[in-house]
């Protein structure tokens, strides 16, 4: 079975990491399809949803604490941790809503993909930890995905005590958008696409691209951006469509 699973229903793109026996520990090459998928998903995709397969989300990165063998270049690592980025960059620059789906633990990479999410749900079991730290890691990769989402003191908290949180505080830092039983969790995901399905698609664009956008702005910058998007968008043909 491939490593990563995707699955297309009606105008939701569903993306699964598929390791289970390895709690879908992320290698490079599993980074890479998920930020293919994404770039690359078909006009009309409204939502993408992106799970772990088994009991965890993701455990992080499979090399986790692996040390390079010999010398290795600054620029040649700058070049292979790229592949991260580049999928925290995917998830952000997607034109419409990444959906987090938590079960079981969120760790390093997992943790981060958590909080870069648009929409991130989890279960009530779910854990969540940035480990990188203890395994003498500088977790820069992790804390760029952290930048606009979990305020400074959670933000310091979680990568120098390294401590392992549950859902409910991950709801706390900002990780995470709402918290559901474990028997719910799948029930929660087809509530939230169903809500974003009845929207029309451009509103749908619109509000990734707000949100994408405006908390680097200006407060001035970003309320005129609101007035101008507004006009825009609310003045299409499909806006005024009724339902």
């Amino acid at each position: 079975m491939p490593d990563v699973l995707s699955k297309r229903s009606g105008a939701i793109l569903e993306i699964t990491l598929n390791r289970p026996e390895h709690g879908n520990g992320a290698t490079d090459a599993m980074a890479v399809e998920v930020t293919r998928l994404i770039e690359e998903a078909e006009d009309g995709t409204q939502a993408i949803v992106l799970r772990g397969a088994g009991k965890d989300f993701c455990i992080g990165r499979a090399m986790m604490g692996q040390q390079p063998q010999g010398p290795v270049e600054a620029q040649e690592r700058k070049r292979a941790f790229d592949v991260i980025f580049k999928t925290y960059g995917a998830i952000r620059n997607s034109p419409v809503p990444v959906i987090g789906v938590v079960q079981g633990r969120a760790l390093g990479f997992g943790c981060a993909v958590a909080a870069i999410c648009d929409i991130t749900l989890a279960s009530d079991t779910a854990q969540f930890q940035v480990p990188e730290m203890a395994h003498n890691i500088l977790p820069t990769m992790v804390m760029s995905s952290f930048i606009d989402r979990v305020p400074r003191k959670a933000f310091t908290y979680l990568v120098y005590s390294t401590a392992v949180i549950n859902a409910e505080r991950a709801l706390s830092f900002g990780i995470v958008s709402d918290v559901v039983p474990a028997g719910q969790l799948d029930q929660a995901v087809d509530t939230l696409t169903a809500a974003i399905l009845k929207a029309p698609a451009v509103a749908v664009h619109g509000v990734k691209e707000y949100v994408r956008t405006a908390f680097s702005m200006s407060t001035e910058g970003a309320i005129d951006y609101a007035r101008n998007i507004h006009a825009v968008i609310n003045s299409s043909s499909e806006m005024r469509r009724k339902g």
